[in-house]
This record gives C-alpha cells, sequence and structure tokens, in this order.
C-alpha cells in the first residue's frame, strides 16, 4: 500500500471519527421541554436559599438554580456536591469542607470557600439562630478550604447545615449578590446548580435552562417549566391534555382518576412532611386552649384514616407525632384514637357542654384539601371554626411573625432528625413556636450538647414524650402526596432521593426518546 494510500485511509478515519464524536455530543447535547404544574403560587423568596423556611417547598427550585456543600441524594443523605469531602476534627469542634475544584457558578465565576462564608453569614431562614449561635467563627485558609469552628461539640451540627433541615449550606456567589443586591438577585438568580434562570412570570411561570457545566453531569433535558396552578383539577387537565409532564398533588378522586386514564402513572411520594394543627394560644390561660381537656378533646374527634383514604387514597401514615418515622431519635407515641364521644364529654368536663367559638382555622391554601376535613371533624364535636386560607409565602411569613391566633394547620417536610424538627416547632425560642413549656426547653438543651448517643436518644425520646402527654399539638399524619406522570417522561425523579416529595436531581430527569 502506497504512503499516499495509506494517508488518505487514516484522514478518512478521523473524518468519521469526528462525525461520530460530532453526533455523540449531540445526542448528549439538552434537548426538550418538561413541564411541572405546582399546587402553590411561586414567589422570588423560594429562589433565595439565605429565607429557606421550615418547608421543602423551596427545595424544589434550589435542587435546579443552586447547589450545597452536602445536600441529600439518591446515593446517600448526605452526599458530597459542591464540597468533594469534609472531616471532623477528633475533639468534634472543628469541620472542615474541601471545595470541588472546577466548580462555577452560572455566570462563570468559581466557587469559593468565600462564597460559603458569605452564604453562611447572611442566611436568615429556618433555624438560623441556633446555626449561629453554635458556630464561633467561619475561617477560609485557602479558596477551596472552609472550615468551620464550634464553640462546643455539637453532634447535630451537619443534621442542621448538610440536610435539607435548613438552606445554609446552599451556596450563592457573593460578587453578584453585592453587586445586584438583595431584591436583584431574587429577581434575577445565579447558582452553581445544573439549571439556570430564564425568566419568572409572578403567577404563572418560572422557565429554567440547562447548565452545560454543570460538574455532576450535564442535564438531559433543555427547558424546564415550573406552572403555577392552584386548582387540582385544572392540574390533571393540563396532564390530560399534555401541557404539562407532572402535576403535583393530585388528591383522592383526582388520584383515582389518575389511576384509570390511559397513559398517566399515579407516583404516591411519601416523604418526611408531618402534619399537625398547633394550639397557637394554649399559653394564654384566657383561651380554651389553655386547658388541657380541650385540646384532647379536639385530638380525639378528629377520624385520620378516613382522611387519609378520602385525601391520599390511604397512602399517608398515621404516626400522632410531628416526627417522621424513618428520624433518627423517633419516638412512637401511644396513639389517641378517634372517638367523637370521648371529645365531648372532655369539652363538657372543661365547661365547654356545647362546644364554643375557636375563631380562626389558618392554613396554607395548598393544604385546603387536608385542613377541611379536620374542619369538619372538630365541628362536628361542637369546635366550631371558620377556615382561613393563606398563599403559602403569605401564611409563612405571617407563621413565624406569631401573628396567627387560635388554630394553625402546621407542617414540615424539612429533613434532619427529632432535635432539628423540634427546634424550630417545639422549642420556646423556635422560628415557628407560639410558645414552650420550661421543661421541654430545658432537655432540649441538655441533648444539644450530649455525645453519648445513647444518653441523647433517652432525652429527645423524653421531649417527644413530654408533646404528647401536654396534647401540645393535635398530630394529623405523615403525609404521601399523590402525583401525577404523563406519557412522555421517562424518568420524572420523583422517588430517588428518601424521603423527599419533589423531582430530583433535576439532572436525571429524562423525557422518552433521548
Amino acid at each position: 500500500m502506497t504512503s499516499r494510500r495509506r494517508r488518505s485511509i487514516a484522514a478518512g478515519v478521523l473524518a468519521l471519527m469526528s462525525v461520530a464524536s460530532t453526533d455523540a455530543r449531540a445526542a448528549d447535547a439538552p434537548s426538550g421541554q418538561m413541564s411541572w404544574a405546582l399546587h402553590f403560587s411561586l414567589a422570588p423568596t423560594l429562589f433565595e436559599p439565605a429565607e429557606t423556611p421550615g418547608l421543602i417547598t423551596p427545595f424544589m427550585m434550589l435542587y435546579a438554580l443552586h447547589d450545597a456543600l452536602v445536600k441529600p441524594m439518591p446515593e446517600r443523605a448526605m452526599a458530597p456536591a459542591l464540597a468533594e469531602s469534609w472531616s471532623t476534627s477528633p475533639d468534634g469542634l472543628v469541620y472542615e469542607f474541601v471545595l470541588r475544584k472546577g466548580a462555577t457558578f452560572h455566570n462563570g465565576e468559581p466557587v469559593t470557600a468565600d462564597d460559603v462564608k458569605f452564604s453562611f453569614e447572611r442566611y436568615r431562614g429556618i433555624s438560623a439562630k441556633v446555626l449561629k449561635d453554635k458556630v464561633a467563627a467561619v475561617e477560609t485558609p485557602d479558596p477551596r478550604r472552609v472550615r468551620f469552628r464550634l464553640k462546643s461539640p455539637w453532634p447535630d451540627f451537619l443534621s442542621f447545615y448538610g440536610t435539607t433541615a435548613t438552606g445554609a449550606a446552599w451556596i450563592v456567589p457573593r460578587k453578584y449578590v453585592e453587586k445586584v443586591g438583595e431584591d436583584g438577585f431574587k429577581k434575577a438568580p445565579v447558582g452553581a446548580g445544573p439549571y439556570k434562570f430564564v425568566s419568572f412570570t409572578p403567577g404563572i411561570e418560572l422557565v429554567l435552562e440547562a447548565s452545560d457545566a454543570y460538574w455532576r453531569k450535564t442535564p438531559s433535558v433543555r427547558r424546564l417549566v415550573f406552572k403555577a396552578v392552584p386548582d387540582a383539577s385544572t392540574r390533571l387537565a393540563m396532564l390530560k391534555r399534555g401541557e404539562v409532564d407532572v402535576a403535583y398533588a393530585v388528591n383522592g378522586e383526582l388520584g383515582e382518576e389518575v389511576q384509570r386514564t390511559p397513559g398517566l402513572t399515579l407516583r404516591p411520594t411519601p416523604f418526611a412532611s408531618t402534619h399537625w394543627l398547633l394550639f397557637a394560644d394554649q399559653w394564654d390561660p384566657t383561651s380554651p386552649w389553655h386547658d388541657r381537656r380541650v385540646r384532647l378533646a379536639a385530638t380525639h374527634a378528629v377520624d385520620r384514616q378516613a382522611i387519609n383514604q378520602a385525601a391520599t387514597l390511604g397512602f399517608s401514615k398515621i404516626t400522632g407525632s410531628i416526627i417522621p418515622t424513618s428520624f433518627e431519635f423517633y419516638w412512637q407515641p401511644p396513639m389517641r384514637a378517634y372517638d367523637p364521644a370521648r371529645a365531648r364529654q372532655l369539652l363538657a368536663e372543661a365547661g365547654y357542654p356545647k362546644g364554643f367559638d375557636a375563631g380562626d382555622f389558618w392554613c396554607d391554601a395548598a393544604a385546603c384539601s387536608y385542613a377541611e376535613p379536620v374542619l369538619n371533624d372538630l365541628q362536628a364535636v361542637g369546635i366550631k371554626t371558620r377556615l382561613r386560607p393563606l398563599e403559602r409565602a403569605g401564611f409563612l411569613k405571617a407563621y413565624g411573625e406569631k401573628k396567627l391566633k387560635n388554630i394553625v394547620y402546621g407542617l414540615s417536610g424539612i429533613s434532619g432528625n427529632a432535635a432539628t424538627r423540634i427546634e424550630p416547632f417545639a422549642i420556646s425560642s423556635g422560628a415557628y413556636a407560639y410558645g414552650g413549656y420550661p421543661d421541654i426547653d430545658g432537655l432540649f438543651k441538655e441533648q444539644a450538647g450530649e455525645l453519648d448517643g445513647k444518653k441523647r436518644e433517652a432525652i429527645l425520646h423524653r421531649i417527644q414524650q413530654l408533646i404528647h402527654d401536654k396534647a401540645m399539638v393535635l398530630p394529623i399524619w405523615q403525609l404521601a402526596l399523590l402525583q401525577g406522570v404523563g406519557p412522555r417522561v421517562a424518568e420524572s425523579g420523583l422517588g430517588l432521593i428518601t424521603d423527599y416529595p419533589w423531582s430530583a436531581p433535576y439532572e436525571d430527569v429524562k423525557l422518552k426518546g433521548k
């Protein structure tokens, strides 16, 4: 074979390899659009890690737009993300994180230790006080290392910092935030997640586009669209028409309709979301709720299992606690039975033989379908109340500012352990606590510094027992959301992360034909 022929063959092979490589890149490039119908109205505060409330809701956006040092992922509850590794000093006082090389924000700037420190210091969301009270200093010895020094050993540091218990570990770009200001950041957020912000139309939709530079993998789907559709029937209609690919929270009869509809799939997603009633005025001696017998009467009045069957087709779990069953240090309380006769007897003993006007019953508007049957059961025994739904952002603001009275429909789906759930809701200084009890507060402070796991478990069990004995709240259930999935979806992302209700990780979602 002549050298000219050999060169010609080699050139042809190289050309074919180049074409194949180009075709492979084209096949791997993000394409298509996937849409979700949400059961609540979006607000810019949900794009902001620093303002994370006691709900799992904002993580729906955070997993797309932003990234954390450590976060729950399919393979583990605290997986490396922007931090490729971390270590703890033998005395438990220092946590050091090594940042992932090459991780960047959507504007091309590298993720640095300075951004981590800045993000922690500006964090003002759920459990911000307890985190900052425990951390003595955040040090940045070099751009890829960040060191948290604690004031004293605190076994729960990573439970608060490295899970969805808070948003403190989700990192934002310091230079960009300082350039555009706090309001500017909410209007056009820049993160380090798999998707970039494109546009937000208040009350209508959020549009995101894949980031080709995301460190974990290039997303499969080019564009994500989140549509605000508060009405459940409308969400299902849009799913049937193919206007969206996933419809969240299609409860009860609508869930059965999804099951009957060819091409649609019902995906129940059990997660770490407990629901309860808070008797917000129980610390007011002039309120009927100050009397434990009245709180017990309300507890016996609610038929949880019937509500479970009607609202979530029986997929939710009746637990009797604000703590999810999967959490470390969970204590199973004795179950108080549905017994309306006993409820009326307790009301009579408390001086309300004909019942009483309990005033307003506040709830997140998206939880109305759960709150209404609870209200009806209370009415049936003589506890008269009026449902007062608020849009999610307004509800959380009023709840956290302690402006709500009478009855509040409380809920939380953030992760962590028993201590991370007790702190914001059952300790007198908690973000959503309307009061507290000295014995519970004292025990919580004691467990926070206890390094012996068995002793700590015993203290946290005792706290949960006291919450139960005092009838401090009326536990309803641990929720399973019913999600509808359309025929174009190959991987919805639902259920990939344990105890998490939304589609995630977004870089793993896929449409058929991809």
